[in-house]
């Protein structure tokens, strides 16, 4: 998807991946079905923690199989997501809303005998996410960059690999919001930070960014930009306005890469990953109604 006002906006030729009309509501149905795909007919069922898009992936992709589904949620997370994942058949556990109690929730489930398909530090999981790069790239010629946001990195990372298997060299951008840019200090440590707290509207991304995932950025992905919540918002509003398409704060983020730095992007052939969809509605009309 295009649209010639953003590409004379940013002077150059954008083209959107539009991973919102997922069936799940975003990108993360590819990596959770594959990753399901690949488990034996006697597995017990499958368990992770997630923020909302990837348990509800994981649970749908499970249902297909037959498979229980067992998510560890947040008590912070959206209640639209919470219900999405419940809507896909996938039974919703709460934690305190931090990493490590995210990460000991899940290996409770893992104790009692359920795969751990966890929501982005996972070879599966980047390799199933990286197809929306790999037929990005198939759909539209002469890419020259790809971006993509980044929490805990498996579409970035996924992106990347995708990229890599090209000859031309394309470039690879990650965007991720100031008030959870633990990617980016991670690359500026050259190491993987242990302290972060996140503060965004953008809560697809708070998660901290995986081990594995954060190699494959730091050998293959060219810059991490971070982005202030105001140019997420505007983001956002710009893909309604222009595209018609109604995106999360998560979805937007790369798009907001675009709108903070104009200049840096003209002349260039863009493919930006546009992450996911999954709005409370509801909240939405309130705060309209304001």
């Amino acid at each position: 998807m295009s649209d010639p006002e953003i590409d004379d906006l940013l002077g150059a030729s954008v083209f959107f991946k539009c991973e919102q009309l997922q069936l799940t509501g975003s990108f993360k149905l590819r990596g959770a079905s594959h990753a399901v795909g690949l488990l034996p007919e006697d597995c017990p069922g499958v368990a992770t923690h997630s923020s909302g898009n990837h348990g509800a992936a994981l649970a749908r992709a499970a249902s297909e199989r037959g498979f229980e589904a067992h998510v560890v949620m947040p008590e912070n997370a959206v209640r639209f997501k919470v219900d999405a994942v419940r809507r896909n058949g996938g039974q919703v556990h709460f934690c305190a809303p931090n990493q490590a109690a995210r990460e000991a929730g899940l290996a409770a489930w893992v104790e009692r005998g359920f795969e751990a398909v966890p929501p982005y530090d996972d070879d599966r999981i980047i390799a199933g996410q990286g197809s929306c790069a790999l037929e990005m790239l198939e759909q539209v010629d002469g890419l020259d960059t790809l971006l993509a946001p980044v929490g805990g990195g498996g579409l970035l990372a996924g992106t990347a690999l995708a990229a890599a298997t090209r000859e031309k060299g394309i470039e690879v951008i990650g965007a991720e919001p100031e008030g959870a840019d633990d990617t980016a200090r991670s690359l500026a440590l050259g190491r993987r930070v242990t302290n972060h707290q996140p503060e965004t509207i953008a809560d697809g991304l708070r998660a901290l960014i995986g081990e594995r995932n954060l190699g494959i950025i730091a050998e293959r992905v060219t810059e991490v930009i971070t982005v202030p919540e105001t140019t997420i918002v505007d983001a956002m509003a710009l893909i309604a306005e222009r595209l018609k398409q109604v995106i999360e704060p998560s979805g937007a983020v790369s798009v907001a890469a675009m709108l903070k730095d104009p200049e840096r992007w003209r002349g260039r052939r863009i493919g930006v990953i546009l992450s996911g969809g999954n709005l409370d509605a509801e909240r939405l009309v309130e705060a309209w109604r304001r």
